[in-house]
């Protein structure tokens, strides 16, 4: 089998040919358009790379390769096919033609392209925070953003069938530029089987197969099983293989031996060719076809540049086989098209498998200028070497569909959050009073805020205590389903009821998963203009199985709740892989992400509270709580509006220090009966004993080290921190002893903040079976460890 595949099995592909109905005007108009893309795109990196001063002398690259591979697909859907409706997720190496292409719509500066990869310029990889309102969706990380167009299109099926969306609206197209090389990422195809489940609708991905990667070439056997693959979950398969004049040619004497030869032809053997140019392809081929004289007669029609142009015109290059395709989609199932391309295409740098980082130098680029009809001091000028009038050119770019000039990012209205209904009981876990809260949220009618909530969960919705939400507010489905333990009259806890009006999103076990669809329902003020609340649930030590997913949806400012539970080796029989240990530490350093961890009832209601407004505000962000199931004696106590602004802070004092104290506990979560036994037994010997409840050593952290940079930088107008304030009672030699169940280090800095000394105690090594005691005993953590650890000083 070769790369450029033997005949399909019957069914299994459908195949965009090269014929159709594509308007003259169109395809001269695209054409003139696609090469002053790829010309801007090439000419971007190289002036990053050549004319603008390295100050560190480090490459800053560019892809230039992977950018010409995709040109004419991007020319064609952004100039022709794409609806302002439609969002779409750029392949990460194509973000300069992205940038080109804005950049002839009026939305990039010329500014902005000339410090590409530099400070304040246009990213690297699409950015939807540092490229402004232009990008959809980021997609720094490859087959993240490919896969984020499945839950974009998961969200707005939950509010069109919510009419919430505007009534009549045509809905958009979730349209992913995807690499081959993307396909081999893991996560692409727990998306695909996710959504199948779902029976997601309007999506598009276009696949630049160019069957080259950084290190090698593409298998032969791949476009096959793609095409399997995507059609086991439902998808139409368009494959975009030949272009016209390849089409043509086949119809002629020896075009059966030509596509023959093309189809045979290994993928390295074909791109060393496109390398090489004409010359090469002639003898190749009369060598691997000796005798064959039609073919031969074929091939003497072109000169060796014809030859080149005819052998390189995959339909990905084809600006007619690929309208064709986009308008061959029968329905609005999701489609994939596999469309054939060159890497490098047109460009010095084409086929050689070296080209991936590689870059044109001065003499190439020089040769390209040339090709391109582009004149010295003309390199952005948006007609320059066109074979059109610039005012053509203009008039056809304003009249793009896509091009409406209106924001692309929407605004939603803020809702008004309601204090959370929490009602305290004699003893109970944080986990259990988040499943309550929630519970009574969902009892509200007429509530904005619990009409809006959309709670998802990779398969632990019972066991996070989400149940009573979902028996409420019922699982979303596009069609109704019953539940038919309910209907048969089977006892079972779970009435879950599944329709359009459900409000939670049932998934697989994948915590990938599960953050790209928090990511998509976390953007639906922004994509769709309609504000939700998307709450997702896991246990906690798995927030590292799905933290590349995470922190790909903080980075485009996604705004969700992540309820992260149970957590720490306080999970005691379940043994050390259910255990989390650094999993504070990932809260307190993800940018975009706000990470609490309550001990108590009303502390959890609190910042709960706090989080809904958060996930709205300007300058918000999401946020995480880390949970746990061990019931603690609740307070009986009516929290000050004074101390609720502490908790959201970071902490407060349980028990306040007294004048000069010279010795403070500090604990997290689970630990507070621990940390309150051993202030008893220490008080007495110690008067004026400090007992500090730090609910989130994220917000404590950061907003100290935000105030000590802003002091380094002179900007500082003498406020204090949180922390710094929390701390100011001590004496200067005080001692501070910490606890947490979970990496010590995440407490171990609040000795920095004053220069007091630290005993941190806390998890640092894999956990196992036992009970609570025995593993506190065992890890150090418990009542007579902080007791050792307080007398030490002694």
């Amino acid at each position: 089998m070769s790369a450029q595949d033997a005949a399909p099995e019957i069914g299994e592909i459908i195949e965009a040919t090269s014929t159709g109905n594509v308007k003259a005007e169109d395809l001269e108009m695209l054409g003139q358009i696609e090469k002053k893309v790829r010309w801007l795109s090439s000419w971007t990196i190289h002036n990053a790379n050549h004319l603008r001063p390295k100050r560190d002398g480090i490459k800053v690259g560019g892809h230039q390769a992977s950018c010409a591979s995709m040109t004419t697909l991007m020319t064609a859907l952004y100039f022709n096919v794409l609806r302002p409706q439609d969002r779409v997720a750029v392949k990460p190496h194509a973000s300069p033609v992205f940038h080109a292409i804005n950049y002839l719509f009026g939305r990039q500066t010329r500014e902005k392209l000339e410090n590409f990869r530099s400070f304040g310029g246009a990213q690297s990889y699409p950015s939807r925070t540092k490229d402004g309102d232009q990008v959809d969706f980021s997609t720094g990380s490859v087959g993240l953003g490919a896969a984020v167009t499945n839950f974009a299109a998961l969200t707005q099926d939950y509010l069109r069938y919510k009419n919430m969306l505007p009534k009549g609206e045509v809905p958009g197209r979730m349209v992913a530029l995807v690499g081959d090389a993307e396909l081999d990422e893991g996560n692409i195809y727990e998306a695909l089987l996710d959504t199948w489940k779902h029976d997601i609708r309007n999506v598009w991905w276009v696949i630049d197969y160019n069957r080259q990667s950084l290190d090698g070439m593409i298998d032969a056997h791949l476009f096959r099983v793609i095409g399997r693959f995507f059609r086991a979950v439902g998808w139409n398969v368009i494959t975009i293989k030949y272009g016209r004049k390849l089409h043509d040619a086949f119809a002629k004497p020896g075009g059966k031996s030509l596509k023959k030869w093309l189809n045979d032809a290994p993928n390295d053997i074909y791109s060393a060719l496109t390398f090489q140019g004409g010359a090469a392809w002639r003898k190749q081929i009369l060598s691997d076809m000796p005798g064959d004289n039609a073919l031969a007669s074929l091939l003497g029609d072109y000169d060796d540049d014809a030859l080149h142009d005819l052998m390189t015109n995959l339909g990905g290059h084809c600006m007619e086989a690929v309208l064709n395709a986009f308008d061959a989609v029968p329905n609005d199932k999701p489609t994939v098209f596999i469309a054939y391309t060159v890497k490098g295409y047109a460009t010095p740098l084409q086929g050689h498998k070296d080209n991936h980082a590689g870059l044109m130098n001065v003499a190439q680029m020089d040769a390209f200028k040339l090709q391109n009809k582009i004149a010295d001091g003309q390199e952005w000028d948006m007609a320059a070497g066109l074979d059109v009038s610039a005012d053509r050119v203009r008039d056809y770019i304003k009249n793009a569909p896509f091009n409406d000039r209106a924001p692309r990012h929407k605004m939603a209205e803020v809702i008004t959050i309601p204090e959370m209904p929490y009602a305290r009981v004699e003893t109970s876990s944080t986990q259990e009073v988040f499943g309550k809260i929630l519970n009574e949220l969902a009892k509200m009618k007429n509530s904005a805020l619990a009409d809006r909530i959309v709670t998802t969960s990779p398969d632990v919705t019972v066991s996070t205590n989400l149940g009573g939400f979902v028996n409420q507010r019922g699982l979303f489905g596009r069609e109704e389903l019953a539940d038919e333990f309910r209907e048969r009259k089977v006892p079972s806890a779970q009435k879950w009821i599944r329709s359009p009006e459900g409000q939670h999103v049932e998934l697989g076990i994948a915590e990938n998963n599960l953050f790209l669809n928090l990511a998509a329902l976390g953007l639906s003020h922004s994509l769709f203009g309609q504000r939700l609340f998307p709450i997702g649930t896991l246990y906690d030590p798995f927030i590292a199985r799905g933290l590349d997913a995470l922190n790909y949806a903080c980075y485009q400012d996604a705004r969700f709740m992540v309820v992260a539970t149970p957590s720490g080796i306080t999970l005691a029989p379940e043994g050390g892989a259910h255990q989390s240990i650094s999993t504070p530490m990932i809260g307190m350093g993800q940018p975009g992400l706000t990470s609490f961890e309550p001990s108590f009832g009303d502390e959890l209601a609190t910042i709960m509270g706090w989080s809904f407004d958060h996930l709205q505000a300007p300058k918000g962000g999401s946020v995480y709580l880390r949970l746990s199931t061990k019931p603690l004696a609740q307070p009986e106590r009516e929290l000050s509006d004074a101390t609720k602004s502490e908790i959201v802070s970071g902490g407060y004092w349980l028990r306040a220090p007294g004048k000069d104290c010279k010795m403070a506990i500090a604990y997290c979560g689970a630990m507070a009966p621990e940390a309150m036994a051993a202030w008893e037994k220490l008080s007495e010997d110690h008067p004026g004993l400090g007992l500090l409840a730090v609910t989130s050593t994220d917000r404590l952290y950061n907003e100290w080290q935000d105030l000590e940079r802003a002091r380094l930088e002179g900007k500082s107008k003498g406020e204090m921190s949180h922390v710094e304030n929390l701390l100011k009672p001590l004496a200067s030699d005080a001692r501070l002893v910490t606890v947490i169940d979970g990496h010590p280090a995440a407490l171990a800095w609040l000795g920095s903040v004053r220069g007091h000394a630290v005993a941190p105690l806390g998890v640092n090594g894999f956990g196992q079976c036992g009970d609570s005691i025995a593993l506190y005993d065992h890890y150090q953590i418990g009542t007579d460890a902080i007791l050792r650890a307080a007398k030490r000083w002694d």
